[in-house]
């Protein structure tokens, strides 16, 4: 008996040593893709079969081989160099890896370790995340740009004002910390308001910099600094759409606010933030087309994350999404759960007038920025995980699905969650799109995810065969990073081990709230 727990003792050990040392394949000298259908993240039309041929992280040749069920001919293929690595994609689909623009890596109140947060945008294709403010993230960035971590690439976006010793009060100190903040090596700044002639400062010395910026204008500043006035001053994207209402408000200065409403009562929050965009000026009236076309001027990004609020217009569907069961934390199901306390579980009496008004506020609210999108302007994918019922990876699709609601084509979807993100970036001459010269950041998957994004969900897209047996297709099987192959299954394996230690750590069991054990 004590040798078979030695033993077993000794296999746990390994499988977590195993696991821990999984840094995917590669990179290599020269990597051929063979026989993939591109998606190339511009918006032009897939294409295949081709051959993707990358060297030292580099795509060198993108050769197309040959026609829609016609043999290819091995002689017309690149030629693989020796020791070099063919991957076989016949049949499969292959896009630029994802830009998450708004990931939070973990947390200390959600009990989400970087690893798990991590394993998750990776298995989903998620190859670059934008940090807007958030956990320490130099070290993490560091190692992922070294793949010494199995990890997306890390734009830091430093909270602004956090590290500073004393809170900001005047234009010269906001400049001193923004020079700090870049002399620290970080990508830009997120804001969350602040006093105008602050953000003013704040932002003309980030702008010299060359440094980008985001803005989530919070209730407690945005009645005298909204969207415009940022974007005026140099901001170069939004979160959300809080301070986007405001400036197309015409017979108001100020939301209509209920007496008796109290900020820190986060039910009275989100209900009313609702209610905002019925406040604000008719689509296509006058005042809605000026404030637009000056944004889309002012080379603007909207960054709209509009699966972070879905649960407030279906709360059951967002909690009992059918991942969760396998790859959510009882920590996060805890963080979750109604609150007082806890940012986001603002579900104190949420009912059906609550989740109408939220449906109204997304109607408003898409039809924006899909005329956005369809004047020129800038839309991009991003996520805000970790609150609300959102778990990495899986909400970054859910996105996805959102904004083909809006009214994006599935091209025009992709080139958002890819191509967009780069440029808001300003790396669009590396990534977010497949062309010569730039870094091999691909998703592959088995299935066309145009004819159905669910086919990018890890549980992949429900499916019924001719034979009338149900079959699940899709979920991302490769994704490479800086030419670093992974296994996006094997990821998604590794989540569940992670979900089903801490369940028998802690003897949990999923129990509907208000629901007695």
């Amino acid at each position: 008996m004590k040798k078979l727990t030695i033993l077993f003792a000794f296999l746990i050990t390994f499988s977590v040593f195993s696991q821990e040392k999984y840094l995917g394949e590669g990179p290599f000298d020269q990597l051929i893709i063979r026989g993939v259908m591109l998606i190339n993240g511009d918006g032009s039309p897939p294409r295949g079969p081709v051959d993707i041929v990358v060297e030292n992280n580099k795509i060198v040749q993108i050769k197309v081989v040959g026609y829609p069920g016609v043999e290819i001919k091995e002689s017309s293929r690149p030629k693989l160099k020796r020791g070099g690595r063919e991957l076989d994609a016949n049949g499969m689909y292959l896009l630029p890896g994802f830009v998450d623009m708004h990931g939070h890596i973990g947390g200390k109140a959600q009990g989400a370790s970087p690893e798990y947060v991590f394993k998750l945008w990776m298995a989903h294709g998620i190859t670059t995340v934008r940090q807007p403010s958030g956990i320490n993230a130099k070290d993490l960035k560091k190692k992922s740009a070294s793949n010494k971590i199995v990890a997306p690439r890390i734009f830091d976006y430093v909270g602004f004002g956090s590290g500073a010793k004393k809170s900001i009060s005047t234009p010269e100190e906001a400049r001193e910390w923004v020079r700090m903040n870049a002399k620290k090596g970080a990508d830009g700044i997120k804001f969350f308001g602040a006093e105008p002639e602050i953000m003013a400062a704040a932002l003309d010395e980030n702008k010299k910099l060359g440094l980008g910026s985001a803005c989530h204008h919070a209730q407690l500043s945005v009645a005298r600094w909204n969207v415009l006035h940022s974007a005026r001053a140099g901001l170069t994207s939004m979160e959300h759409w809080y301070g986007l209402p405001e400036a197309l408000f015409e017979d108001r200065t100020v939301q209509n606010y209920p007496l008796d409403y109290n900020y820190q009562n986060e039910q009275h929050r989100f209900e009313e933030a609702g209610k905002l965009w019925e406040q604000a000026a008719k689509p296509y009236s006058d005042h809605w087309n000026k404030v637009m076309n000056e944004l889309i001027a002012l080379d603007f990004t909207l960054d709209p994350t509009l699966n972070i609020y879905e649960a407030s217009r279906d709360l059951q569907r967002a909690r009992r999404a059918e991942w969760h069961e396998e790859y959510t934390l009882p920590s996060l199901w805890k963080f979750y759960e109604p609150s007082k306390i806890s940012h986001g579980s603002y579900w104190h009496y949420w009912g059906t007038e609550q989740e109408v008004a939220w449906k109204k506020n997304y109607q408003l609210w898409m039809t924006f920025l899909n005329e956005y999108k369809n004047r020129g302007g800038r839309v991009t994918a991003g996520s805000d995980s970790g609150f609300i019922y959102q778990l990495y990876g899986f909400a970054y699709i859910r996105e996805l699905e959102l904004l083909r609601e809006a009214g994006f084509h599935p091209l025009e979807v992709i080139r958002a969650a890819t191509l967009n993100g780069a440029e808001a970036l300003g790396w669009d001459d590396k990534i977010g799109s497949v062309q010569i010269g730039k870094l091999a950041d691909f998703v592959i998957v088995e299935v066309n995810p145009l004819k159905n994004l669910k086919a990018l969900y890890g549980t992949g897209a429900i499916k019924l065969t001719k034979d009338n047996e149900v079959v699940r297709v899709g979920g991302v099987k490769y994704t490479i990073k800086d030419g670093v192959i992974y296994d996006a299954k094997r990821l998604l394996s590794d989540v569940k081990k992670m979900v089903d230690a801490e369940k028998a750590k802690t003897n949990w069991k999923l129990i509907q709230p208000g629901v007695k054990d």
